[in-house]
């Protein structure tokens, strides 16, 4: 049941790998106040899987979900998954806008996969002092061009030229580039559209990470997503996630690793991963249970390693803590393990902070909290 009412309302959808998560917020004041929200454990990988009856299971699940939970509003604000989207921050000289987009479409095909003419381009030019609005795709607006940043205002905000020209003379110019592939933009409309949902905009995970964990804290942040299937390691510096890096490493890979090994069910090998969590030093010899957690953490570990000498590697770049999020983020003492083995102070992420909810909820917000920090950040978009 709904917990407020109100004339307007922002409805966040993240449509995961192994759940689809909705969080409804208001404005009150100019903080968001919870609405209602709810999630769905189903296997909805919509980037990999493309069968009309996978999408069909995607679109009942959401319907479902979203009359279960007695939305108010069918506008809704989805996500694009971090690993489905290709960003990069490039320098490049002062130069008029014309000039800029053909450079900047130059330098995509160095890191982009596939073929540019099938994808979503777009660049913003990130000052040091003020960092950019949010990257999404103005799907209200068909009949401006599809646009990874925010537009809420007029077209002259994401210009290029203008942009440029704001530049100081000479000086070198750090762009945000991002790229998305057409066919997933056309997915996800196609779900919405056949589960009675106006979609908005579509924005990246990792800027609704930011919004939701971070806020408007200006320090440079790591943030440590850890899902069922996927892990996402994001660098947001000034609220922009300049560096972003996604493995097929998550929850499930640890449960299914400790099953294999002692022979038992998933439900139990999960409740063994909650009960043992990261004890490197207190392994229990008689059923391994620790080593093949943190065997099943390497990938997790060598990628997060892999980012911060990427990102430190650069001059004057440091990064000065991690949050943890996702399913995966109360492994037991997985906090510790990650600030002693980074020397980086290290938290787990509570993307209710900056929302109003009633106390008594307390309990339970906190118990689903990070595995809802996208939708809760998505919801929060427009919300000033």
């Amino acid at each position: 049941m709904p917990l407020f009412s109100s004339k307007e309302s922002y409805l966040g959808v993240d449509i995961g790998t192994a759940s689809i998560k909705v969080v409804e917020l208001i404005s009150a004041g100019g903080r968001p106040k919870l609405l209602t929200y709810g999630y769905v454990d189903i296997v909805s990988d919509i980037v990999h899987s493309k069968s009309e009856e996978h999408q069909q299971k995607i679109v009942n699940s959401l319907k479902n979900l979203v009359q279960k939970c007695r939305v108010k509003t069918n506008f809704c604000i989805a996500a694009l998954p971090t690993f489905s989207v290709f960003n990069s921050i490039i320098t490049l000289p002062s130069m008029s806008g014309k000039d800029m987009a053909s450079a900047i479409k130059w330098e995509a095909k160095k890191y982009v996969p596939l073929p540019l003419e099938e994808m979503i381009l777009d660049w913003k030019i990130i000052k040091e002092n003020n960092a950019v609005k949010v990257p999404l795709i103005p799907l209200s607006a068909p009949k401006k061009k599809f646009s990874l940043f925010n537009s809420n205002k007029t077209d002259s905000s994401i210009n290029p030229a203008k942009s440029a020209s704001e530049a100081v003379k000479g000086e070198n110019l750090r762009v945000l580039v991002t790229a998305a592939p057409k066919n997933l933009v056309n997915r996800y409309l196609g779900i919405f559209k056949q589960a009675n949902l106006k979609l908005i905009s579509l924005e990246t995970e990792a800027f609704a990470l930011a919004r939701s964990l971070i806020g408007g804290d200006s320090s440079t942040v790591m943030i440590v997503d850890i899902g069922s299937i996927t892990t996402d390691i994001c660098i947001i510096e000034k609220g922009v996630p300049v560096l972003n890096r996604s493995i097929d490493v998550g929850g499930l890979t640890i449960t299914k690793a400790i099953a294999t090994s002692l022979n038992i069910t998933l439900e139990r090998a999960e409740q063994f991963k909650r009960d043992f969590g990261v004890n490197i030093n207190q392994e229990d010899q008689s059923r391994g249970i620790n080593k093949n957690i943190a065997t099943s953490l390497s990938p997790i570990i060598n990628e997060i390693k892999y980012v911060l000498d990427l990102y430190q590697g650069q001059e004057g770049r440091t990064m000065e803590k991690i949050v943890l999020s996702g399913g995966s983020a109360f492994l037991p003492n997985l906090v510790n393990y990650f600030q002693d083995l980074f020397s980086k102070p290290t938290i787990i992420g509570n993307p209710w902070d900056k929302v109003i909810y009633p106390e008594e909820l307390k309990p339970g917000l906190d118990e689903v909290g990070s595995r809802m920090a996208v939708a809760i950040g998505l919801a929060m978009r427009d919300i000033k």
